[in-house]
């Protein structure tokens, strides 16, 4: 495992040595190479993984939604800790198949998920606690959110109820846009059962910004905020996708704005899903709208976001595996971590195709075999095969670099990405244009 870390190059890595533990990483993309390569020196196995996590460890070929097949896996292999990545696999309820089994895991309970899992829950609990949104009305007749939209002929955001890997939101500018939503959503059945209901939301003005926190339940430890960019080509133009890019920290988030989130999101919903029976253990991840210096909950994932994982591995000061398996085990009074001076960015290479219908098998050529100082390639939908690296998802690869501050980061990580190439890729040149014009 001391080669991973040496061959890597990668910020944020640190090796352990004699404190190894046996690591499950569940998940394929960057967020999950990140994290591997953040918990490197244990030893690390990630299903179903890339070509990138075998770097840092082995593969598991068993899928990220197969709840049994990961516990069976967890047991046989006597992982003292599994790391859930994305977020199908904890609304399937991983984590309390892990934990009835005595596997400690990080991430949260099927129930607590639900925060993530449905837009509707989240929306009704944050009315509930107090907790800054936007104001929103619930359909789950298409009719009647058709009406809605027309009434009220102004901007507004349709967002369907369930999972739909990010594509399930439409800030409509006009009525026809909030109208085509719906039908798309809820007639036309494009995301199946999670287009069945929609939330229908003012649409808040200000910048949006990531703001995650690692939580045993009670407690939250705070990690660097970051800006993410969802639309697929430069100037915020295009369809929205997963995210093309990060960068940390946000300058939006001052020190104030974040003691604000901390105050009056974070820790309301903490105290929120613990009195309504359902503690929440893992990563919280609030998206916001921050208008002149005040937050507002757009969206809370119950996960580290992705490509926002790939800014967030680097920038921690501390030891990863002391504070997942803390949150873990429902104890993070004795972590401690800060944050990295300097910034980091990162850019995203997709598919051709990507986001509507990604092209897989292409070849992917210039992959260094050595990474400068504080650059880094985190690899997401590639596959090996044979002697070469292939393209075999829609999001590719976060390449990217930690430095003094986000202009070098942003010249690093270009340079970087330079040397990268496969048919059809597609990256936007313009990561950190809010913070850096």
């Amino acid at each position: 495992m001391a080669r991973a870390c040496r061959l890597l190059s990668a910020p944020g890595a640190a090796c352990y040595g004699a404190l190894m533990a046996k690591i499950l990483v569940v998940g394929s993309g960057a967020r999950e190479h990140a994290l591997a390569v953040a918990l490197a020196g244990h030893d690390i196995l990630t299903a179903p993984g890339n070509a990138g996590t075998l770097s840092v460890g082995r593969n598991a070929d068993v899928a990220a939604t197969d709840v049994p097949g990961l516990v069976a896996l967890a047991e046989r292999e006597r992982v003292d800790l599994v790391v859930v990545g994305p977020e199908l696999p904890l609304t399937l309820g991983l984590v309390d198949a892990l934990e009835a089994r005595g596997i400690a895991a990080f991430g949260p309970s099927k129930r607590a998920a639900e925060l993530e899992g449905s837009k509707v829950f989240m929306k009704r609990f944050a009315k509930r606690h107090g907790i800054p949104t936007a104001a929103f009305e619930v359909f789950d007749d298409p009719a009647e959110a058709k009406a809605f939209i027309r009434r009220e002929a102004r901007p507004l955001v349709v967002k369907a109820d369930g999972l739909c890997a990010g594509k399930g939101v439409v800030v409509a500018t006009s009525v026809d846009e909030a109208v085509a939503a719906v039908d798309r959503m809820m007639v036309d059945r494009a995301f199946g059962d999670a287009g069945a209901r929609v939330v229908i939301e003012d649409l808040l003005p200000g910048e949006e910004a990531s703001f995650h926190v690692v939580t045993d339940g009670t407690r939250a430890v705070a990690l660097v905020p970051a800006q993410d960019h969802k639309r697929l080509s430069d100037g915020d133009r295009g369809p929205n996708t997963g995210g093309m890019g990060a960068y940390a920290p946000a300058p939006v988030v001052t020190p104030e704005v974040a003691r604000r989130v901390m105050d009056e999101i974070v820790a309301p919903t903490l105290a929120g899903m613990r009195a309504e029976g359902a503690p929440l253990r893992g990563a919280l991840f609030a998206g916001l709208m921050i208008e002149d210096g005040t937050p507002r909950l757009l969206e809370f994932n119950v996960r580290f976001g992705d490509p926002e994982t790939s800014v967030l591995v680097p920038m921690l000061d501390g030891d990863w595996h002391a504070l997942l398996s803390g949150a873990a085990r429902g104890d993070l009074s004795q972590v401690h971590v800060g944050t990295r001076n300097g910034a980091c960015l990162a850019v995203v290479l997709a598919a051709a195709g990507y986001p509507a219908s990604p092209r897989t098998g292409d070849v992917i050529s210039g992959l260094p075999s050595a990474l400068a100082d504080g650059t880094f390639v985190f690899h997401a939908g590639t596959a090996r095969s044979g002697d070469a690296v292939v393209t075999a998802g829609g999001r590719v690869l976060a390449v990217g670099a930690r430095a003094t501050d986000l202009a070098a980061a942003r010249a690093l990580a270009y340079e970087v990405v330079s040397q990268i190439s496969f048919d059809g890729a597609q990256h936007r040149t313009d990561i950190g244009h809010r913070a850096l014009g």
